[in-house]
């Protein structure tokens, strides 16, 4: 991408400058745990999560960043760098980014869970007594989080929330977020997927709030096949959870560098994202490929 200007590299994506309306998204095969990025990229994974964010930004049909993904409309691209982001880009709005991960969570589980059980936290401050690992929540949860620039994102309560954004704009971005994840679960319900809980990101341009980043991906979502959601035990998901795993049976203490991922885990972990990405979207991912 020689021709545009390169303005922020993260753990999966690349996003470059267009011009003072537009940017390039690039998702990479990049794959992290523990907020390292680990050397072996995962084959396909950079055009699963472009794939999904491109299926539930035209079916939530909400204000959001995406222009195009047709790359002729960015001249400064050769045909090389087309060939070689096809499937993995998208043109986008520039927008300026509301600096609060808007989380929900429909079930309890992960660090939500452990903080629960571990006595009760921001995430889970207006939660019941008696819930069990994986338990279905009553109502959807809005549990946002700051934006950090390096590191781990900090849970925030709703007091904070509110004294972070402003009452009314956390007012908005709650309601906005739990519509946004009970029609999304509700669509995955029908294809044999639970959405456990899912991460928004929201920008402005001008009075508009929109939808921007990735939405609803295996890397921003938590998916699980309905048939093996037991509440109360561990539940397999359609995400990195393969390598997170393998990880765990290492003696890697989750500081720089990371272990080399063994090829079989390597592929394993493919074969998860393009099984979330036929399973959520109903479409065959070669095809996706294909006309990219």
């Amino acid at each position: 991408m020689h021709g545009l200007n390169h303005i922020a590299s993260g753990k999966v994506r690349e996003i470059y400058e267009i011009d003072s309306e537009r940017l390039l998204f690039v998702a990479t095969d990049r794959i992290s745990a523990y907020d390292v990025v680990f050397d072996e990229p995962i084959p396909d994974k950079g055009s699963v999560l472009t794939g999904v964010s491109l299926h539930w930004f035209d079916l939530l049909d909400v204000p959001n960043h995406l222009i195009t993904t047709d790359l002729s409309t960015v001249a400064a691209l050769t045909d090389a760098d087309r060939a070689e982001v096809a499937g993995k880009a998208m043109v986008v709005r520039k927008a300026e980014v509301i600096p609060m991960e808007c989380v929900v969570r429909g079930y309890i589980y992960g660090s939500s869970w452990k903080e629960y059980s571990g006595g009760g936290g921001p995430t889970t401050e207006h939660l019941p007594a008696g819930l069990k690992m994986a338990d279905k929540l009553a109502e959807p949860i809005f549990t946002p989080a700051t934006k950090a620039e390096t590191g781990h994102d900090e849970n925030l309560t709703e007091a904070g929330a509110r004294a972070h954004v402003g009452d009314e704009l956390y007012e908005r971005l709650r309601s906005l977020s739990i519509d946004l994840y009970t029609r999304a679960n509700e669509y995955a319900a029908e294809r044999g997927v639970i959405l456990a809980d899912t991460k928004f990101e929201f920008g402005r341009v001008g009075d508009e709030v929109i939808l921007i980043d990735e939405v609803l991906t295996p890397d921003s979502s938590r998916y699980w096949p309905a048939d093996e959601w037991v509440p109360g035990s561990a539940v397999p998901s359609f995400d990195k959870q393969y390598v997170r795993d393998w990880a765990e049976s290492t003696e890697w203490d989750k500081e720089p560098p990371a272990p080399a991922i063994p090829d079989d885990v390597v592929a394993a972990t493919r074969a998860r994202y393009i099984e979330a990405y036929e399973k959520i979207t109903g479409h065959s991912f070669s095809e996706y490929l294909e006309q990219a």
